[in-house]
């Protein structure tokens, strides 16, 4: 069986790790026009921050040791094209230029996503940077040492996790996004209220609801960010306005949603069953509303990779669906979502009722304890559980997850108020706070 996996981060490694474990006579060949593998672009704000200091603590793989595996590993090869009907792919050595042509069993598009780039006038100025990849990151912080002023375009993740890094750096720090809310895919307004309110008191400038309109530079460096509203000195420009699945390669091929995300079914498989995908350049199943969803998170990747090993010869361990479960912190701050927001929900015309609620995280006879701020959205009529948010100094970001399986696995917010959480007074209070939430809901 020869296997050609395109692509090797989260989701190519781990396909590529477990096809040769589970199947050791496979001829597997990577294809990664990188210079690196596994690279936890989750840990890129960690490591512009200072907190990371060694780099090589985000790599988990290297080319050499899938190697020793028995994979054939071709770095800094990119592929030029895909022919799902011949099984023949074209790459190209990014070092030689040579091109050669290659044939396979079963294809695993592990490419990923690419970092969306509007076009913008002055966009091509200097120090306007992504912040994607290892060599970007290396980039960012080169550029950083000689930067005075910041600004951040996209209150994402990975945005307000700059954002955070530049200022403890000492730097003047501008976000910008379009939306009149930070993190408003992941959060509801009293959350996010919370953290705008502590990102104004450390000095930080929120330029929300806001469109960047131009850049303009100077001696071919960028100076000033024109928005719809405003302008904003800089000499260092982020650009994290979302991602865009990398799928070009089989396009017309196999089914994909309008994005461009391709479509997988519970064993990872396309539309075409010898081509399998996996990780941030496909849809998977979103529990919440049952439908594809595109949804890049490294922790979707790496089950999704896994999956493609187990199933690639035969059909074997069907992929649960995702929640879409995050966690983040930010400053003093400890929080995490999963599923819909009541947003959301409301967006994707569902009929939802929340729930939310404040308790300290402990008794309140113990030296100390912090506000929990917890949110259920559930539907009216089932009462299923389709989303919850959690914010706290103290870090209870945990019980997100346990709300995630919740979701996985249809329980309702009534069930909730009865399931069997221990009780510890330097941990929590008789009544865990996921079920006063539950027995709130049903009052």
């Amino acid at each position: 069986m020869k296997v050609a996996v395109v692509g090797c981060t989260h989701a190519g490694t781990a396909a590529v790790s477990n096809i040769a474990n589970l199947y050791p006579e496979a001829e597997v060949t990577v294809y990664e026009r990188n210079d690196n593998v596994s690279f936890l672009s989750c840990g890129i704000a960690l490591y512009v921050g200072g907190v990371v200091k060694d780099p090589k603590g985000l790599f988990y793989s290297s080319p050499e040791q899938l190697e020793n595996m028995g994979v054939t590993m071709k770095m800094k090869h990119e592929v030029l094209s895909i022919d799902t009907e011949q099984k023949t792919i074209t790459v190209r050595n990014l070092e030689t230029g040579e091109q050669l042509e290659d044939n396979f069993d079963k294809l695993v598009m592990a490419t990923g996503s690419w970092p969306v780039v509007p076009p913008i006038e002055g966009i091509e100025l200097d120090n306007i940077l992504l912040s994607k990849n290892y060599n970007q990151a290396n980039t960012i912080i080169e550029r950083a040492k000689n930067a005075k002023k910041v600004t951040v375009i996209g209150a994402g993740y990975i945005g307000v996790e700059l954002v955070e890094a530049f200022q403890k750096y000492g730097k003047e720090v501008t976000l910008i996004d379009g939306e009149d809310r930070i993190l408003s895919k992941y959060l509801d307004p009293e959350f996010t209220d919370i953290i705008e309110e502590d990102f104004k008191t450390r000095g930080i400038n929120l330029a929300l609801n806001e469109t960047v309109t131009r850049f303009e530079g100077y001696d071919g460096n960028v100076t000033k960010v024109y928005t719809n509203k405003g302008e904003y000195e800089s000499d260092l420009v982020i650009l994290c306005v979302g991602f865009r699945p990398n799928t070009e390669l089989v396009k017309g091929q196999v089914d994909m949603l309008d994005n461009g995300a391709i479509i997988v079914d519970e064993y990872m498989r396309t539309s075409n069953k010898d081509i399998f995908a996996a990780g941030d350049s496909c849809a998977i199943k979103y529990n919440p509303t049952g439908e594809h969803a595109y949804i890049p998170l490294a922790t979707n990747a790496v089950r999704m990779g896994t999956l493609v090993g187990r199933n690639i010869v035969k059909p074997t361990i069907k992929y649960m669906g995702t929640q879409g479960t995050s966690g983040l912190h930010l400053f003093d701050l400890s929080m995490a979502s999963t599923g819909l927001t009541e947003k959301a929900a409301l967006r994707a015309g569902m009929n939802v009722k929340t729930i939310t609620i404040e308790e300290n995280n402990r008794p309140e006879f113990m030296p100390d304890y912090e506000v929990i701020t917890l949110k259920v959205v559930y539907e009216e009529g089932s009462r299923r559980i389709v989303g919850a948010q959690v914010i706290s100094k103290a870090d209870v970001t945990q019980s997100v997850n346990t709300l995630s399986v919740c979701i996985q696995n249809n329980m309702t917010v009534d069930e909730l108020g009865f399931v069997d959480f221990f009780f510890q007074p330097h941990f929590n209070k008789p009544w865990n706070f996921l079920n006063q939430a539950g027995l709130q809901a049903a009052q």
